[in-house]
């Protein structure tokens, strides 16, 4: 680590690049995806990510230094608390934002072993992509598909609400749900979509989920689109007193109802 970069002006290109890739819910102009909080900086160094800056607060100066000290390739730069506040994407600012290289995946990665993999269909809401993201890490699915429609993975509010595992889960983004449905059938991955509870509509506990499968998240509003929902057998979580979940908790009963079948048979 080489001497700190100081930034007077909400001017400097650092600050203007940050500030447009969370206007954009992207990735800077390079490429980097905007980490911010310790956290995030603390598994991206754990995920043996690239860092290319830590931006600093005058005020948490010493604490983000000590977290990159020793890691010479990193450049550290420090502004004043209210100039980083310009360019935060929460609320109450830590006072620490990274630019972290994101993991780059193949799609073979996505069915290794006995595939379980989650596909995310024109979900909007980025916290409740990135919740998914740490459940499927938290329930050992192989990858996750974004389908075009989806917010990005590398929205700064999907990475936050990861908390770290999406620089480790393997995924996809962007792939139309034509393209991901023969990409499954190539891999011979057996679909299901999560659907509310209604007559007719199998229950999650008669289905077997130890084999290949993919999971399939509809958007918050609209559930599945056709396109995969024609391929894919419909299940429900049996619910008591409301017909639906929000979509990241219904992800995460979906993958431990998964992980349990598949505990049992190993």
């Amino acid at each position: 680590m080489g001497k700190a970069e100081l930034i007077t002006s909400a001017a400097n290109p650092l600050l203007k690049d940050i500030r447009r890739a969370v206007a954009r819910g992207g990735l800077t102009a390079e490429g980097w995806c905007v980490a911010e909080t310790f956290h995030l900086l603390e598994e991206a160094l754990r995920s043996d990510c690239e860092v290319k800056v830590v931006l600093a607060a005058e005020s948490v100066r010493s604490a983000a230094e000590g977290h990159v000290r020793g890691l010479g390739r990193i450049k550290v730069a420090v502004a004043p608390d209210a100039l980083l506040r310009g360019v935060s994407d929460t609320q109450t600012s830590q006072g620490v934002i990274a630019l972290v290289k994101p993991p780059e995946w193949r799609l073979e990665q996505l069915f290794r072993g006995c595939p379980l993999v989650l596909l995310l269909d024109g979900l909007q809401d980025p916290g409740n992509c990135g919740t998914i993201v740490r459940a499927a890490e938290a329930f050992g699915a192989s990858g996750v598909i974004f389908l075009k429609g989806t917010a990005s993975p590398y929205n700064p509010k999907t990475l936050r609400a990861s908390a770290g595992s999406l620089f480790r889960v393997p995924f996809l983004q962007g792939l139309d749900a034509s393209l991901a449905r023969a990409a499954l059938r190539q891999n011979r991955v057996d679909l299901y979509a999560g659907v509310p509870a209604r007559e007719g509509v199998r229950s999650l506990v008669q289905v077997d989920l130890t084999g290949r499968c993919g999971l399939i998240i509809g958007n918050e509003a609209h559930g599945v689109g056709g396109e995969l929902r024609s391929a894919a057998l419909d299940v429900a979580i049996p619910t008591v007193g409301v017909e639906s979940l929000n979509a990241a908790i219904a992800a995460g009963i979906l993958l431990y109802e998964a992980r349990r079948q598949r505990a049992l048979v190993s």
